[in-house]
């Protein structure tokens, strides 16, 4: 704050010369505050009271509006600010409307023309107006970041300040716009920064002494003299170099703060995470608890049950199972996951485990995050080169016959029986085409229980305790997790390291909440945090544990795919 009160730009503006500028900049500040603290209506009246204040802000709602549209966990949130744009309207633009003098002020403000001083004459009467241009490619740059977080809102915002000031006649209170913008970058940056922030001002207020017209008025009669023999090179030079110097801001500011912003480098591709394991492993209810933390509104399923070749009435099914991959379109489960991948949408069908048969084809939309579940979801070479992260659910085999028999028989509707004939049956396919599939995940997750003989009663309500076990072959912030695991949650676990240090595993016990989970990830993986929902929602006990081992490795993927 001192920084920004006591800046020459500020103090020479607002002080010295008397500019009002400061107010409307602290209206847009306040409104960027807000919608920082997700009080987006309350963002919405102060952004129409900088409006209000100073015309020239509007230039500012557009990159409000693209961020709020961007950002998937506002997004849904939007029209509150667009409530408080309504209600700011009306309580600071109608009264300008219903006055003639107020109209005719909001109307005939000539600094709006400055804007157009800049133009390139392309004759017959046709010009081209460069601040407009430029402006215009900065609003479709940002629009093209498919997400944006706040910093990336923050820094495209302080750019388009940034040029409108240094390419129009700009009055001198129009650069203190620039000075959130040049704060933030020079506390965030090197000693270059901030050198360049003080010759970047000093430049200003001796550019302010030249171009007032009476510099007697403002700084004494002292002056005058000196002032008469200014020559216009002089005074051109002048400014030459302070928008060389702005130039070279919105170059670093584009370089240091845009260009190596995770969001800005995840854009172009999605994250994909693979998960697969035998039937009644947890698949399902695994990428739910992980769609959970990243929201519903950031996360495309694909499920490998969708891609069955026959509805369950043909009678192909009673000679091969669902386990064989021969049963499934694996080449369009593939195509689609690229196809998704790519960003692209694609058509699929969903497979009604009640009925037996598929849905009419409908519309799937890429994402930020893709999650790919299904058995045979690392079975081929193509579809493993796809995933950023892929998970094996290697659940206790008695502890699997338990879940199975609760599904089957309780959402399923079949009988007891027929689940465990189904057992004798699969085996063979099981052993073949899906546990191989374990040596080429990146985790293998294993929840077992603590107490197998509760498992023999499959109708028993007893309350289950498990113990999970991680294995992870590429590795991760094993320290760090193992004092959170400990110092947070109040677990017991043990780690052991393979001799080559390439695979590391973990047993894990106790109980632990919801609430004691999220701390740890705070402390385990900060990076990835700004990723998930406004409100992440996380599990107690084994679940949530899945979550947060699950989340260290995206963490880790995330920052090894940034290399």
């Amino acid at each position: 704050m001192g920084t920004y009160w006591m800046s020459p730009i500020v103090i020479v503006a607002s002080y010295l010369l008397g500019l009002n500028d400061l107010i409307p900049v602290l209206f847009l500040i306040l409104s960027l505050y807000c919608v920082r603290q997700y009080k987006l209506l309350l963002a919405g009246v102060l952004c129409v009271a900088a409006i209000s204040a100073k015309l020239s802000m509007v230039i500012a709602l557009p990159f409000f509006l693209i961020y709020l549209l961007h950002n998937k966990s506002l997004h849904q949130f939007w029209h509150q600010f667009v409530i408080g744009l309504v209600i700011g309207c009306i309580c600071f633009v109608l009264p300008f409307v219903f006055s003639a003098s107020g109209l005719f002020m909001l109307l005939s403000n000539p600094e709006m023309g400055k804007v157009y001083s800049l133009s390139i004459d392309l004759g017959g009467n046709t010009q081209v107006y460069l601040v407009p241009l430029a402006y215009l490619l900065l609003l479709y740059a940002s629009w093209r970041v498919k997400r944006l977080n706040f910093e990336l809102f923050y820094a495209l915002l302080g750019i388009s300040f940034l040029l409108v000031v240094l390419l129009t006649p700009a009055s001198p209170g129009w650069f203190i716009w620039a000075i959130p913008l040049l704060v933030t970058y020079q506390a965030g940056s090197d000693r270059v920064a901030t050198a360049m922030t003080a010759l970047f001002s000093v430049l200003y207020v001796l550019s302010t002494f030249l171009f007032v017209p009476h510099p007697e008025a403002f700084f004494g009669a002292l002056f005058l003299p000196f002032s008469l023999h200014i020559d216009t090179k002089v005074i051109s030079l002048v400014h030459t170099l302070m928008v060389a110097v702005g130039t070279v801001f919105i170059i670093r500011i584009w370089r240091e703060t845009i260009s190596r912003n995770d969001f800005f480098r995840l854009n172009r591709k999605p994250f994909v995470i693979g998960v697969t394991g035998d039937s009644g492993a947890g698949k399902d209810t695994f990428s739910m608890a992980i769609k959970e933390l990243f929201g519903h509104h950031s996360v495309t399923t694909l499920s490998g049950d969708d891609y069955h070749l026959w509805d369950r009435q043909k009678p192909l099914w009673q000679v091969m199972t669902h386990l064989n991959p021969l049963a499934n379109d694996l080449d369009g489960f593939t195509s689609d996951l690229a196809t998704l991948t790519d960003g692209k949408s694609i058509q699929s069908r969903h497979y009604d485990h009640q009925t037996g048969r598929m849905s009419r084809p409908f519309t799937v939309k890429s994402n930020d995050i893709i999650i790919v579940s299904g058995l045979h979801a690392l079975y081929l070479p193509l579809l493993r080169e796809c995933y950023n992260l892929s998970v094996y659910l290697d659940i206790d085999e008695g502890l699997r016959r338990y879940f199975k028999i609760q599904r089957d028989v309780h959402q399923r509707g079949y009988t007891a029986e027929k689940v465990l004939l189904s057992f004798e049956q699969r085996e063979p396919d099981s052993a073949r085409f899906i546990r191989s599939q374990a040596s080429y995940a990146d985790l293998v997750l294993s929840l077992q229980p603590i107490h197998p003989r509760m498992l023999d009663d499959a109708e028993e309500k007893t309350l289950l305790r498990f113990k999970l076990v991680a294995r992870s072959r590429h590795g991760l912030n094993e320290h760090s997790l193992m004092r959170a695991l400990v110092g947070v949650c109040g677990l017991h676990v043990d780690m052991v390291t393979s001799t080559d240090a390439s695979e590391v595993e973990f047993t894990i016990e106790g109980e632990t909440s919801a609430l004691d989970i999220a701390m740890a990830a705070q402390i385990t993986c900060p990076r990835i945090l700004e990723f998930l929902d406004i409100h992440p929602k996380w599990q107690d006990g084994a679940t949530g544990l899945m979550q947060l081992v699950t989340l260290s490795h995206i963490n880790q993927a995330l920052t090894k795919r940034l290399l």
